[in-house]
């Protein structure tokens, strides 16, 4: 029989039924239970999944079947517990972003090596095909010299969805507006299929929520391998539309809409190449609805921290990795806050 990994979600909200749902068919996790200080909460999805329900966090992490456990809270929480879940000898796997600033996510990684236990960030978008079918070209050089990286992420969130969650939409709990919450995925696919950024230009505002951080952004990049790109962020485009990411090279050009490959076009054809492009299904992902996410891809991600822990490897998504998005975000705040270029070391 194969082994499996205990897991723990800690939170019930609406991710933390994701990240159930896509532990469901995989042979080597058990779900074990929730943890929620909302007992009715914790005991809701607890039933729906048929596992244990904790609204005490001590007696949660003192359960020995749960060895790892996914975060799914409100994001200026994540550290707290994810320092106390390492203390308590648990690996991680934390939602996006893994801290609200580059020294929090320091803090946390540090916890985590201290711990000897393993942590991974949810940055699920890598694991999908089309973006291991980009990876796979940008690696293999079809690219030739990288000239634009691009994306647009022109979503719509209404009133509601920031009023009935008072943490979303502020600095101390969300870490920024569009950029960090909606867009921080993207912004990660920029930096794993394009590499670091050398300095950029932003501009933001507040345009038609009532929130005290940016709903839109707009930002001008150079990359270090010499590429240029934009980046154009926004909850206010009315009725939201799909995830738009642009590659382009010398020697071929590729553009995604939310996780679909639509064009696929390089000027040294390889046999498969002409099947891989197809016209845009109509599926706009999170354009206007938070809680369109496929649990696949965050199967692949939750399978490859339990494949780590049962071999004594490590995840292909880990903290660093993860705190690479925020830094690079942190930089185009400041852009933005201060006018003025910003130069990454």
């Amino acid at each position: 029989m194969t082994k499996r990994v205990g897991f723990g979600i800690i939170g019930a909200g609406a991710i933390s039924a994701f990240h159930a749902s896509s532990m469901a068919n995989l042979e080597n996790v058990k779900l074990v239970g929730f943890y929620d200080p909302v007992k009715a909460a914790a005991e809701k999805r607890a039933a729906e999944f048929n596992c244990r329900a904790y609204d005490d966090f001590e007696a949660f992490l003192a359960d020995p079947e749960i060895q790892a456990v996914t975060i799914g809270i409100p994001t200026g929480l994540h550290g707290k517990v994810a320092i106390q879940a390492a203390k308590a000898g648990k690996h991680i796997l934390c939602e996006k972003p893994l801290e609200i600033t580059p020294g929090l996510c320091d803090e946390v990684i540090q916890a985590c090596e201290e711990n000897n236990v393993l942590l991974a960030t949810v940055f699920q978008s890598r694991f999908t095909e089309s973006i291991q079918k980009v990876k796979a070209a940008a690696d293999a050089g079809r690219f030739g010299k990288m000239i634009l990286s691009s994306v647009q992420v022109r979503w719509y969130r209404d009133a509601d969805y920031y009023g009935k969650s008072p943490w979303r939409g502020t600095w101390k709990m969300d870490g920024g507006g569009v950029l960090m919450n909606q867009s921080i995925h993207t912004v990660d696919l920029l930096l794993y299929l394009n590499g670091d950024p050398a300095e950029v230009s932003a501009f933001a505002g507040t345009l038609t929520h009532d929130i005290e951080v940016e709903d839109t952004l707009c930002a001008a990049v150079r990359y270090k391998n010499g590429s240029m790109g934009t980046i154009e962020v926004s909850t206010s485009c009315a009725p939201g539309f799909p995830r738009r990411l642009e590659f382009s090279g010398s020697k071929g050009s590729v553009t995604i809409e939310e996780d679909q490959i639509v064009r696929w076009s390089f000027t040294e054809p390889e046999p498969g190449d002409e099947v891989v492009a197809k016209p845009f299904d109509g599926n706009a992902g999170g354009g206007s609805n938070p809680t369109n996410i496929r649990p696949d891809s965050h199967s692949a991600q939750i399978s490859d921290l339990a494949n780590a822990i049962l071999n004594g490897g490590k995840p292909i998504l880990d903290g660093v990795e993860g705190k690479r998005a925020v830094s690079f975000i942190h930089g185009i705040y400041e852009a933005a806050r201060t006018g003025k270029k910003v130069v990454f070391s």
